[in-house]
């Protein structure tokens, strides 16, 4: 999976946070908040990231509505598993990352082991 870059990330963010799929004019406008841009602008990364298979389109009346393809937690663990299966020691980089875990976070990681094995 590629990366995202920084406007690519923050047109992500919005489709990410929103309930329904979106608008290139209902994006920008959730942009405008904090940034200006055109609306050309948010309609080519939208475009980009249509390419890239990060989101999926659907013509409504002449312009199109996007939503992301998977979830933004799915797309981190995905990166996860990309850089996991990158390294040349993958082992070593499990354990830097769990001895970096705060409690709460390794437990979590703990109980979604145990329900892994008790689905063999």
């Amino acid at each position: 999976m590629r990366r995202l870059g920084e406007l690519e990330a923050t047109v992500m963010d919005v489709l990410w946070r929103g309930s329904e799929p979106m608008l290139v004019r209902e994006v920008l406008q959730e942009i405008a908040k904090e940034r200006d841009l055109a609306y050309t602008t948010v309609m080519t990364v939208l475009d980009n990231l249509y390419r890239k298979e990060w989101v999926v389109r659907e013509m409504e009346g002449r312009a199109y509505r996007y939503r992301a393809i998977t979830s933004r937690e799915e797309s981190t663990a995905q990166a996860l598993r990309d850089v996991l299966d990158s390294a040349s020691d993958p082992e070593s980089v499990l354990l830097h990352f769990a001895q970096s875990v705060s409690e709460e976070e390794s437990d979590i990681l703990s109980r979604a082991l145990r329900r892994k094995q008790r689905k063999r």
